[in-house]
C-alpha cells in the first residue's frame, strides 16, 4: 500500500505545488490577489459507501468530488488536495490502487494536485480529503448573500443519486457506469466560475445533502425565507419528486440571483432551472413548497440520511 502511494507522490508536482509529498509540509503557490479556499470532507465505509455496492474507483472519485464541489459552490478554482487514509490490514492492494486511480482521474480533469496526506491502519476504510482552491480576493460567493426578491435556481436534475441508493437498499445489483450521477458525480466547477466571474449570483451552495436541507442553509445564513414551485423542480428520470427534494449526493449547484438578472437556460451545456423566489423572513427562516393548484405546505429540511433505514 505504501509503495503505491509513493509512486503516486512522484507525479505530484505542478503549477500549484512547489513542494509536495516528502517534506514536513507542502508548499503551495497561489497567484497575487487571490485568497485560499480550504474545505475538508470525511468518507467512512458503511456510512458514505459500502464496498459490496461501490467499486473502489467510484469511492475514490466520490471522495474527491465532495471537496471539489465545495470549491465550485464558491465560484473558486481547485488547486491541490491532501488525502489521509485509514485502511484495514487485509484490504486487497488492488482495491487501494483502484481507489487512487478513481481519485486521480478526477484530479487530472480539474488540475488538482495531490500535495500530501497520511496513512494508518483502521478497522474500516476511512478517507479524509482536504481540497485547497483559490479565488480572487473578496470575490467568493457565500451562502449569506440572498435577499428578498432574489430568484432561486438549480443546475442539472435532482434525485438521481438517491434513486440509485434506493435500488441498492432494495437488493438490486446496480452497474456502476461512468456516466451515473451516483457513482461518478460531476462537480460543477465551470458553472460556478462562470457565474462568479459575471457577478450574476448573490448566494450559492452545492446540493450534497438534498435540496430541502441545502436551501435551508442558504435561508439560515441569509436570514430569509424561500418559496419553491414544486412543478419547476427538475426531477431526474426514474426518480420521485420526494427524492428530488430530499436525497443528497447530486452535487448540483443551488444559487440565487437578483430578479432582473438574466440567467441563461444552459451554462456550458448544463441545464439551469428557476425553481423559486426568496422572501423576507418574519420569524425563523422557512421554506414553502407550492404546487400547480395553488396549495402550499412547509418544506422541512429532511435530507438523505446515508445508509440509514430511516429518513
Amino acid at each position: 500500500m505504501i509503495e503505491g502511494i509513493r509512486r503516486l507522490a512522484s507525479r505530484a508536482r505542478g503549477r500549484a505545488v512547489v513542494r509536495g509529498i516528502g517534506d514536513d509540509c507542502a508548499i503551495l503557490q497561489i497567484k497575487p490577489g487571490q485568497q485560499l479556499l480550504v474545505t475538508t470532507d470525511l468518507c467512512v465505509e458503511n456510512v458514505h459507501f459500502r464496498r459490496p455496492w461501490h467499486p473502489a474507483r467510484s469511492v475514490g472519485h466520490r471522495c474527491l468530488t465532495r471537496g471539489v464541489s465545495d470549491i465550485a459552490a464558491m465560484g473558486g478554482e481547485p488547486l491541490a488536495c491532501f488525502l489521509s487514509l485509514g485502511l484495514p490490514a487485509r484490504l486487497p492492494q488492488r482495491w487501494v490502487n483502484d481507489f487512487l486511480e478513481g481519485l486521480t482521474a478526477l484530479a487530472r480533469r480539474f488540475h488538482v494536485e495531490l500535495a500530501g496526506g497520511d496513512i494508518s491502519s483502521a478497522k474500516e476504510v476511512v478517507a479524509d480529503i482536504i481540497v485547497i482552491g483559490q479565488i480572487p480576493a473578496d470575490r467568493a460567493v457565500l451562502r449569506s448573500g440572498a435577499r428578498p426578491g432574489d430568484r432561486v435556481y438549480v443546475t442539472g436534475e435532482l434525485g438521481g443519486s438517491g434513486k440509485v441508493l434506493q435500488r441498492l437498499f432494495a437488493g438490486e445489483r446496480v452497474r456502476a457506469s461512468t456516466g451515473d450521477r451516483h457513482f461518478y458525480p460531476e462537480p460543477r466547477v465551470q458553472v460556478g466560475q462562470w457565474l462568479r466571474r459575471r457577478k450574476l449570483v448573490t448566494a450559492m451552495i452545492d446540493i450534497s445533502d438534498g435540496l430541502s436541507v441545502d436551501l435551508h442553509h442558504i435561508c439560515e445564513e441569509s436570514r430569509v425565507d424561500a418559496v419553491i414551485s414544486g412543478a419547476a423542480v427538475p426531477v431526474s428520470p426514474g426518480a420521485t419528486f420526494d427524492l428530488a427534494l430530499d436525497s443528497g449526493d447530486d452535487y448540483e449547484l443551488l444559487f440565487t440571483a437578483r430578479p432582473k438578472t438574466r440567467i441563461p437556460s444552459r451554462i456550458g451545456g448544463v441545464k439551469i432551472t428557476e425553481i423559486g423566489v426568496i422572501r423576507r423572513s418574519l420569524r425563523a427562516p422557512a421554506i414553502t413548497l407550492s404546487d400547480s393548484a395553488g396549495r402550499s405546505r412547509r418544506l422541512k429540511p429532511r435530507g438523505w440520511q446515508h445508509f440509514s433505514e430511516k429518513r
